[in-house]
């Protein structure tokens, strides 16, 4: 018989990408809904955020800021968060104020879909 040479053999090969692909196939899953939770958490911290600095506005100068922008420039906040699930600051849904003020009295998120509570995003209420 001749001596073994250095190396793995093919089945040793097989073995362990077939065990690899196997704790892929269990772990991709949990990973995913960690990241639509995380989503999820980050957009309600988010819409909690400005529906705080909205309130403050008010507060303060008796009258619903007239954009997003507003709360930025009067520093209340340091800047328009991004929107989690959309990944962008454009596709904030500004609610008019109900009680005839006129100006921003609540924001939504723009996002389509259903958020992991079962409401769609944009009636979500942290």
């Amino acid at each position: 018989m001749r001596g073994r040479t250095q190396g793995f053999t093919l089945i040793e090969l097989v073995v362990v990408v077939a065990i690899v692909a196997l704790l892929l196939v269990v772990a991709l899953p949990r990973y995913q809904s960690s990241l639509d939770r995380a989503e999820f958490v980050a957009l309600s911290s988010s819409l909690r955020t400005m529906r705080e600095s909205i309130d403050r506005f008010h507060e303060d100068k008796g009258h619903y800021p007239e954009n997003l922008e507003d709360l930025v420039e009067e520093k209340y906040l340091r800047d328009v968060p991004i929107d989690p699930i959309t990944d962008s600051k454009a596709t904030w849904v500004p609610v008019e104020d109900t009680t005839g003020g006129g100006g921003i009295g609540d924001v939504r998120s723009g996002a389509k879909g259903v958020a992991l509570n079962g409401v769609p995003y944009a009636n979500l209420v942290p």
